[in-house]
């Protein structure tokens, strides 16, 4: 029986274990959007991870939604990523970058020149974005051109290959949570009547050219999606449906990618989970929906054929140590929600091993 403390073959990368830090928004970026060296700190303590996947990393300026997010779309940004990357190999461990691009979810004051926000249609999410001076109420985006769709598509290429210069071992496309390619999947975010939007293959579009610019530009070997079906986060009118993602999936599962990591968001999705993972041939990681806090009766999920590797966040922000931590059924330190977004080493880099 495969458990979670075996080893698993990704596309060619031995991950020395089955359990990968999800990937969770720390907004502790350094001047210009520049990894810093509590980065580096942070990302090697957690290294025993059979993956890493780390925080958001927007592929261009119009891509930040929040206050001291990182980047991939300048020199000084990439170079920055070094040390991370190097830290986390020094200390045995993988580490992929996440590639988000946040859309709608954002506001004026972190846009070029306090532009509007983009987004498949000019519908505002309901809700406030986390700005460098506070919450702010979140304003109605701007319709991407069909010609701005292409060039954000090749955004994505370019910060993935950025990523690759900076030293991860691949990539993951953000397209869950409400975000950007999630804006494009979901019919009462996506109100296109062109090749981007209405039928469910249509809506699938923009996700699939992200996945296949990507695996073009680096390999289909380093490329990964995560998605977050059925999710109503960041305020998602109209919930996608499972249909959207046959559709995606049959554009891109051909192509070999390393991974497809789903997230769930609510109870009655599981249903979804089983489906993918039956039409997804490649690694399946799951960052799983449970009533009470993750923890080490996640792990079953592997042992039941659900997962090939599962995700854990919050934990994994408290715990550097979490797979040792997993195998002996904790004990595991608490997560402090205060110190999550921005700040210094507290709530970061202090959290307790063993």
């Amino acid at each position: 029986m495969t458990t979670a403390f075996d080893s698993h073959d990704l596309a060619g990368l031995r991950l020395a274990n089955r359990i990968a830090m999800a990937p969770m928004t720390r907004s502790r970026a350094g001047e210009g959007g520049t990894a810093t060296e509590l980065t580096a700190e942070y990302y090697a303590q957690r290294a025993s991870a059979g993956l890493i996947i780390s925080e958001g990393i927007q592929p261009s300026e119009a891509g930040q939604g929040y206050a001291w997010t990182p980047g991939l779309h300048s020199a000084e940004q990439i170079a920055s990523w070094r040390k991370v990357t190097d830290a986390v190999h020094a200390a045995g461990g993988t580490i992929f970058a996440q590639i988000m691009h946040a859309g709608r979810i954002s506001h004026p004051s972190l846009q070029p020149a306090g532009g509007l926000p983009v987004a498949p249609s000019a519908v505002a999410p309901e809700g406030k974005a986390f700005t460098n001076d506070g919450f702010q109420d979140f304003v109605a985006p701007r319709e991407l051109t069909a010609d701005e769709i292409r060039a954000t598509i090749a955004d994505y290429a370019d910060a993935a290959r950025g990523a690759i210069e900076a030293g991860f071992d691949g990539i993951e496309l953000h397209g869950a949570n409400g975000y950007l390619i999630h804006q494009f999947l979901t019919p009462g975010a996506n109100l296109r009547t062109d090749e981007w939007g209405g039928s469910a293959e249509n809506r699938a579009r923009f996700a699939a050219e992200v996945v296949k610019a990507v695996a073009a530009a680096i390999g289909a070997e380093r490329t990964a999606l995560r998605i977050s079906p059925l999710n109503p986060y960041n305020s998602m009118p109209g919930t996608d449906t499972a249909e959207v993602y046959h559709a995606l999936l049959a554009e891109i599962e051909p192509l070999g990618i390393a991974y497809l990591h789903v997230l769930e968001a609510t109870p009655d999705v599981r249903e979804v989970t089983a489906d993918l993972r039956k039409r997804f041939g490649g690694t399946f990681l799951l960052n799983a929906f449970t009533e009470g806090p993750t923890d080490h009766t996640s792990l079953t999920l592997i042992e039941d054929g659900l997962a090939d590797v599962v995700t854990f966040g919050a934990l994994f922000l408290a715990n550097p140590d979490l797979p040792d931590r997993l195998r002996t059924e904790g004990p595991y330190n608490t997560p402090d929600p205060s110190s999550f977004f921005g700040g210094d080493e507290k709530g970061y880099t202090d959290y307790p091993t063993r």
